[in-house]
């Protein structure tokens, strides 16, 4: 299958997203669609896949043209789209979730659920998955939540797979998996369609690439003709200049454990976090550093063990206890635990500290308005008006957003857990700056990530977790790529 997009425009009010973009893919080929959150990569997908109409342009699939009224026409035309926001529904079992829409009915017209149950057990086989297709979604963590939805348009026998963000939350074990499946697609002439800001991956994975920012096609060639640096000054326009760790003066104790432990997810955890620093806490995904943070903050599970905060010892119960420490909290998955999709801009931004700000019983709404438009300004958050939903901002923004609604409650001590995932190269370096001045004004940072590129660009020393369990400290020269992949993976043991 053969597709063309030509001359694509879309705009929304007044905001021009697309100006007259083309896009191309033959059958039997990866093609990395790259660009910085808000260049309109996902609304030129988002018309193909029949989510929204475009204002003008014409969609060709063999040389013939097609439109789309629906995400079911353009299903029906062979076209899956895995989006970044996974469309799963968690009080369901994973084989219902893979059959929503297509279910399997016997001759009576009923619900043969052991042939649905069957064909996932196969299709997961074929994959290398080891899940019950009876579990529910609920009871999975957001790396498989990917699996499942990989898995789905796996079945839907696609000729064109739209893959959105598709690794943000997966291990490298998965990743390989997910990268060795749509090497057989491509050989049996799936074309695929790769969204990411992981540039290494598109390097590996992709044989294409077209770049977009602000709406325009800006390039597009083969990938053995450019190389990750090039590929990045594509996206932001400039050259992208990745600055050497800052090294900030810390003061006292602020945050430490000691032989913290709950028994399942982590055990035995000590650390220590000054204020003005910045410490790192990483290793491979499941090995329980989200779930001793969360613990901490008052989210989790109950612990033993002993936690201060400036020297005083203390146990967060809930959340309401941490943020009145001096505690923020900023959750790995944006989308389910940072936002309130129902809320515009402003609402999100001012959660932590809407409460606070009271006239009587009645709330400051002008102290609220002006908490916000500092943090704004700070955080030099792009956006049209506070009413505006909070989904109508880039990944990048909404991430900036996130981190308003916390540092407008002043916090002593700020957990950051993958606090780039998602967000793309130009807004990356824009959050790490964020990290480095909040550690300038004496804030401990303790950010929690899986990229060891990350641990090394924002901390001046790091945690290396395994299987729940502190293997190792890193600092100074020691702290490196190459020292942390070996700690993270066991292999220093």
């Amino acid at each position: 299958m053969n597709l063309r997009m030509t001359g694509i425009s879309k705009s929304f009010g007044a905001n021009l997203v697309l100006d007259k973009v083309s896009f191309s893919l033959s059958g039997g080929e990866i093609i990395a669609l790259l660009g910085e959150n808000g260049a309109g990569k996902s609304t030129l997908m988002n018309i193909l896949g029949g989510v929204i109409s475009s204002d003008e342009g014409t969609i060709e699939i063999d040389g013939k043209e097609i439109s789309f009224a629906n995400p079911r026409e353009s299903l029906d035309a062979g076209i899956a789209f895995i989006h970044q926001e996974l469309n799963l529904i968690n009080d369901l079992a994973i084989y219902e979730n893979l059959f929503i829409g297509r279910e399997i009915r016997n001759r009576w017209g009923v619900l043969d659920k052991k042939a649905m149950i069957d064909k996932t057990r196969e299709v997961f086989d074929g994959m290398g998955i080891d899940l019950d297709p009876e579990a529910m979604v609920r009871t999975l963590d957001a790396s498989y939540k990917q699996i499942v939805e990989i898995s789905r348009a796996m079945m839907m026998d696609a000729r064109i797979v739209i893959m959105d963000e598709p690794t943000t939350s997966l291990t490298e074990t998965e990743i390989s998996r997910v990268f060795s499946f749509m090497r057989t697609l491509k050989s049996h002439g799936v074309g695929l369609i790769f969204i990411s800001h992981k540039l290494n991956e598109v390097m590996e994975i992709c044989d294409r690439y077209t770049v977009l920012r602000d709406g325009h096609m800006i390039s597009s060639g083969t990938i053995d003709s450019v190389d990750t640096d090039a590929l990045a000054k594509m996206m932001v326009g400039h050259d992208v200049v990745e600055e050497k760790r800052a090294v900030h003066k810390s003061g006292d104790i602020v945050f430490s454990a000691s032989s913290v432990s709950d028994g399942k997810y982590f055990n035995d955890i000590s650390f220590s976090v000054r204020s003005g620093e910045v410490v790192g806490f990483t290793g491979l995904l499941g090995d329980g550093r989200s779930e001793l943070f969360l613990s901490l903050f008052g989210a989790g599970t109950p612990y033993s063990g002993s936690v201060e905060v400036s020297g005083k010892p203390v146990t967060m119960h809930n959340p309401q206890e941490a943020v009145s420490l001096g505690i923020g909290y900023v959750p790995r998955n944006r989308k389910e635990n940072g936002i309130v999709k129902d809320l515009d801009i402003l609402e999100n931004g001012s959660l932590v500290t809407m409460g606070m700000r009271k006239k009587g019983l009645f709330l400051d709404s002008k102290r609220i308005e002006e908490d916000f438009e500092k943090e704004k300004k700070e955080l030099s958050i792009k956006m049209g008006n506070e009413t505006d939903p909070i989904t109508s901002l880039s990944g990048g923004n909404q991430q900036k957003v996130v981190l308003a609604k916390w540092l407008s409650a002043d916090p002593r001590i700020l957990i950051l857990d993958n606090p780039t995932q998602g967000v793309d190269v130009g807004a990356k370096e824009e959050i790490y700056t964020i990290i480095s001045d909040l550690a300038d004004k004496g804030v401990a940072v303790i950010v929690l990530s899986s990229e060891a590129h990350e641990i090394v660009r924002t901390s001046s020393r790091c945690y290396v977790m395994y299987h729940g369990r502190i293997l190792t400290e890193l600092e100074g020269e020691g702290l490196n790529e190459q020292e942390i992949m070996r700690w993270a993976t066991g292999a220093a043991i």
